[in-house]
């Protein structure tokens, strides 16, 4: 699986792999546990008490349930105890146990002695990690070494989200600026490990990083003209109120526009390079402008879809929304002028219009970089007589 892997590409891999074990062990600067003499533990229900739940429309719940818990695991495993489970009448956010869940529970504890254990939710960690495994493996089953590379960016860039992004951002670092830098050099470094040290890759990083700014410029300028503050963002509002009021939620808005957008630009941009590459690999003859040409053509092909799949992404979570819109009768007028639709709205076609630019300017730069190549060796070659 390793034979046709460069010394450099190899290098690289190894590289990839040493940051990505030193980004799990630096810590992100803020607390773990926010809570001192607690602990979180997973939990079995033994049995259930709901004579203090009530409800009112058959559904929504209100009240206390009452669970009798064995801890499974942690400083307490073994132990029988009870635990709160209270309902506030949000179906969001409520959970409802019965016997034989598992659930994440925070134990709350003096010395060695439980003072009150609460219900978080249920347990989903075992499932979540075999859900991965099963992915890791199909991935590496399909595509090989390919596949190893490919699960190395993820890891990668899920760390520097959570150990990089997200703790500079608490810290009031220019969002735009610290999210950009994030971009490129996920962008940089995933485009390498999964498509090499060639020409290829770097036609496809020019590609996709003038996609990025051209995103962020449109973000940057519609974002100011829409009047969209970023307290439209989810949760946004709740770190407000946490003693983050210091942060500029409209400049964060911009950066999500264009991070949200970074996959699927580098992965168009990706595709029409290799394309380029494959045609002028089966024909070393063809013209700088043909192989552009043929570049255009390819990108004609994909974003139509890749547009589409945009929308999909970024508004199939607004299907309950406007659901609720239209049992409501509201006017389609009324629906595009809230703020929380413009900003679907922006954030879609500005995030089309990059994929659009990432077509022509990575065909144009895989033409330029792949034909030199080939016309190079062509004219060092002897003219039979």
């Amino acid at each position: 699986m390793l034979k046709n892997i460069s010394k450099p590409e190899l290098i690289f891999n190894i590289i990839v792999a040493i940051a990505i074990i030193i980004l799990i062990m630096i810590p992100t600067g803020f607390p773990s546990n926010a809570y001192p003499n607690s602990t979180r533990s997973a939990a079995k229900i033994l049995d259930v008490n709901n004579d203090n739940v009530s409800s009112t429309i058959g559904f929504v719940f209100q009240g206390e349930q009452i669970c009798k818990i064995e801890i499974l695991d942690g400083p307490f495993k073994g132990e029988i105890t009870e635990a709160n489970n209270r309902f506030v009448g949000r179906l969001e956010v409520d959970k409802v146990f019965v016997q034989g869940d598992k659930a994440l529970v925070v134990i709350d504890y003096t010395d060695n002695n439980i003072r009150h254990v609460t219900i978080i939710d249920h347990y989903r960690i075992n499932l979540e990690a075999l859900l991965f495994g099963l992915f890791a493996i199909f991935l590496v089953l399909f595509a090989r070494w390919t596949g190893v590379k490919a699960l190395l960016s993820f890891v990668l860039t899920v760390l520097m989200i959570w150990k990089l992004l997200i703790p500079l951002l608490l810290k009031g670092w220019n969002p735009i600026t610290i999210s950009l830098t994030f971009v490129v050099i996920i962008t940089v470094v995933v485009v390498l490990l999964v498509g090499g040290f060639n020409k290829k890759s770097l036609a496809a990083i020019i590609g996709s990083l003038s996609g990025t700014i051209l995103t962020g410029l449109l973000a940057i300028i519609f974002g100011s003209l829409f009047k969209i503050h970023g307290a439209v963002l989810p949760h946004s509002e709740t770190l407000l109120y946490a003693g983050y009021a210091h942060l500029n939620l409209t400049d964060i808005l911009i950066a999500v526009v264009f991070i949200a957008s970074a996959g699927a630009l580098m992965d168009l941009a990706i595709d029409i390079a290799a394309a380029v590459n494959e045609v002028v690999e089966n024909n070393p003859n063809i013209s700088t402008a043909e192989a552009i040409q043929s570049g255009f053509n390819v990108g004609r092909a994909v974003v139509g879809t890749m547009t589409t799949t945009l929308l999909f992404a970024y508004t199939g979570g607004y299907i309950a929304l406007l659901m609720v819109f239209m049992a409501q009768g509201t006017p389609i007028i009324n629906i595009l002028n809230l703020k929380y639709v413009s900003k679907e709205i922006m954030h879609t076609v500005i995030g089309s219009f990059g994929l659009v630019a990432v077509a022509p300017f990575t065909a144009i730069a895989a033409g330029l970089l792949l034909t030199h190549k080939a016309k190079t060796s062509s004219s060092n070659q002897k003219i039979p007589l």
